[in-house]
């Protein structure tokens, strides 16, 4: 596996609305891989691979490549910056992290700060922190941070990718894990090239409302849609057995529903036969609450596509430590491409 470029992919900034950083970093790594690369108006990275079949169906498999992240909305007189937040957020993830504000004259680092613990009352104490509790330190004052600084800037969280014995561990595995298995089957299409149109979606804005999907699905007007995206595993303490939406190490996982969506029954069949054809790890994912491209990419086709998702396993979703296994990755890569391989030669009945 090319962890050199996944750290790359997790590493790069991509606040929603200001993905140009990751975009540049995926066209250059899919130079040579399709037939024709554009960005549309939304600014999503669209890649055709195009099939043999002279009546080729459209497929679109989408990975959002924005990450959850921030924005500058006020500095203060002291030099302290306030956000709005861009994505879900755990408050609680928020204490005792770097962050990066991006601006037009470079990047500036700078540290979530709140109250110290010290210094709270016990009616404070009592209470969990809040989004509005937190501010941003950047060491300078005010005269100086707006020199560098202006409101509408993006701001990113720092942390880098590490391995951790067969996982890896950075922030934005979400949802950059996907795009890493998107390059890589785009990679592997190459040397098998799929009977029907593919077109490889790198999708902006997910994290604050599937927007990018919902362009791409109406521009492109796919028969079928694949989404790529990470999904809870926690296989932690605390949790019965059947509670766990996921396990790492445990395979590809196939997305049954989610909070945006009730996957294609016939999809969700094809893929457990391609799985199980080529023995690759599975398993079964329905997460109660929360939402993917899925949503957007199976209503916004005209008449609606046959849409499923594959879902990558992650435990601590939306903190700086998301945590996927590598054999996980890799059966994803596996099960994507022996998808667009074979779905010409599926049956599409109910």
């Amino acid at each position: 596996m090319n962890i050199e470029l996944l750290k790359d992919i997790c590493e790069r900034p991509g606040a929603p609305g200001y993905e140009t950083p990751i975009r540049t970093l995926i066209e250059q790594e899919i130079q040579g891989l399709a037939d024709e690369v554009r960005v549309d108006n939304m600014g999503n990275l669209i890649a055709k691979v195009k099939g043999r079949a002279s009546d080729a169906k459209r497929v679109l498999v989408a990975a959002h490549m924005d990450e959850i992240s921030f924005m500058v909305t006020h500095i203060d007189d002291e030099g302290f910056i306030r956000f709005h937040v861009l994505g879900g957020f755990d408050p609680k993830t928020l204490t005792a992290q770097r962050v990066i504000i991006h601006s037009e004259k470079g990047d500036i680092v700078g540290v979530m700060g709140c109250k110290p613990i010290h210094l709270l009352s016990a009616e404070e104490r009592a209470k969990p922190l809040a989004i509005k509790d937190y501010f941003i330190d950047t060491g300078m004052p005010k005269a100086e941070v707006e020199k560098h600084i202006a409101v509408g800037d993006p701001i990113t969280r720092e942390r880098e990718l590490i391995e951790m014995g067969d996982c890896v561990n950075s922030k934005s595995i979400d949802n950059r894990v996907s795009v890493f298995i998107l390059v890589e089957t785009l990679k592997q299409l190459k040397k098998t090239k799929p009977a029907d149109d593919v077109y490889a979606v790198f999708t902006v804005q997910e994290e604050v409302g599937l927007r990018g999907a919902t362009t791409a699905a109406s521009g492109i007007d796919p028969d079928f849609t694949i989404a790529l995206d990470t999904t809870i595993a926690n296989d932690l303490p605390g949790f019965a057995a059947h509670e766990q939406v996921t396990k790492l190490g445990k395979g590809a996982a196939i997305k049954i529903l989610d909070g945006s969506v009730l996957c294609d029954s016939r999809m969700i069949r094809f893929m457990k036969q391609i799985a199980a054809k080529n023995t690759i790890p599975y398993q079964m994912e329905i997460l109660p609450a929360g939402g993917t491209d899925t949503g957007a990419l199976q209503r916004f086709s005209k008449g609606g596509s046959i849409a499923g998702a594959i879902s990558i396993p992650t435990r601590y979703l939306h903190q700086v430590i998301e945590m996927a296994n590598k054999n996980d990755i890799q059966y994803c890569i596996d099960l994507l491409t022996a998808c667009l391989v074979d779905l010409d030669k599926a049956s599409w009945e109910f």
